[in-house]
C-alpha cells in the first residue's frame, strides 16, 4: 500500500515513515510543505494520503486544502488528516461530498500505533475512521437540543459513538463484549430514533449519523 505522508515537523515525519514501513506500507512521498503535496498527490497517485492540518507556506489549513482539492479532482480519494486540536469544520468538510475514504485524527493518536494503523488501513479501504474526540464534541454538542438524541439510552450512545468512528457491528460487538446480534438491534433502534435510513454498509451509516449529529438548525 503507497502512502503520501505530508508533516511538516522533521522529527514527526520521519517517525510516521518509520512506523508506517515496519507495518508493511511503501512510503511514495513524505514532504513537508502544500506544494510538495500538490504535486505528489498529482504525480504518484497513492493509495492513501497521511497530511497534516497545517502546512507551509500558510500554516493555516494548507494541509486540509490540499486534500480537499485532491478529493475534488479524483471524488473518493483517500485521505487521513491529522490535526493537533479538534476542529468540528474540517471534518464537516472532509465529510460534505459524501463519498467516504476520509478520516480526521488528532495527533496523540499517532502515539498508539495500532489505532493509527489500524486508521490508515480502513481509510485505504474507503471506509472513515473519525477520533474519539470528535465525535464526543459532535454528541456533547447536540445532547442538551437534539429531542431525538436525548431519545437514546446509555448503550445506544456507546454504540452510537463507536458507529460514528467508522466501527463495524464486529468490531463494536467485540469491544462492548456483546453479540453481534444485540448491535445490530441498538443499531435499528439508533437510526430509527434518528429518523435515518436503515443501511448495511457502514461508510454510509457512519457518514450519515455524522450528518445528522453535525447538522445546523
Amino acid at each position: 500500500m503507497r502512502v503520501v505522508l505530508a508533516e511538516d515537523l522533521f522529527l514527526l515525519r520521519d517517525g510516521l515513515v518509520r512506523l508506517l514501513e515496519a507495518h508493511g506500507f511503501e512510503i511514495a512521498a513524505a514532504v513537508g510543505s502544500g506544494p510538495e503535496l500538490d504535486r505528489a498527490l498529482a504525480e504518484l497517485n497513492p493509495d492513501v494520503a497521511v497530511v497534516d492540518v497545517r502546512l507551509p507556506p500558510t500554516h493555516t489549513d494548507e494541509g486540509l486544502q490540499c486534500a480537499l482539492r485532491a478529493r475534488r479532482e479524483r471524488p473518493g480519494r483517500p485521505v487521513l488528516v491529522l490535526s493537533q486540536h479538534v476542529e468540528r469544520l474540517y471534518a464537516r468538510e472532509l465529510l460534505a461530498d459524501g463519498s467516504g475514504a476520509v478520516g480526521y485524527l488528532l495527533k496523540d493518536r499517532v502515539f498508539d500505533a495500532a489505532q493509527f494503523v489500524d486508521a490508515v488501513r480502513r481509510v485505504a479501504a474507503g471506509g472513515t475512521a473519525m477520533d474519539p474526540q470528535v465525535i464526543q464534541q459532535l454528541l456533547a454538542r447536540r445532547s442538551d437540543r437534539d429531542r431525538p438524541l436525548s431519545r437514546l439510552t446509555p448503550r445506544e450512545l456507546e454504540v452510537l459513538e463507536l458507529m460514528a468512528q467508522g466501527r463495524s457491528n464486529t468490531a463494536i460487538a467485540a469491544q462492548l463484549v456483546v453479540t453481534e446480534r444485540a448491535i445490530a438491534k441498538h443499531t435499528s433502534n439508533i437510526f430509527a430514533k434518528l429518523g435515518l435510513e436503515v443501511s448495511d454498509d457502514d461508510n454510509r451509516r457512519v457518514l450519515a449519523v455524522l450528518a445528522h449529529l453535525d447538522r445546523d438548525r
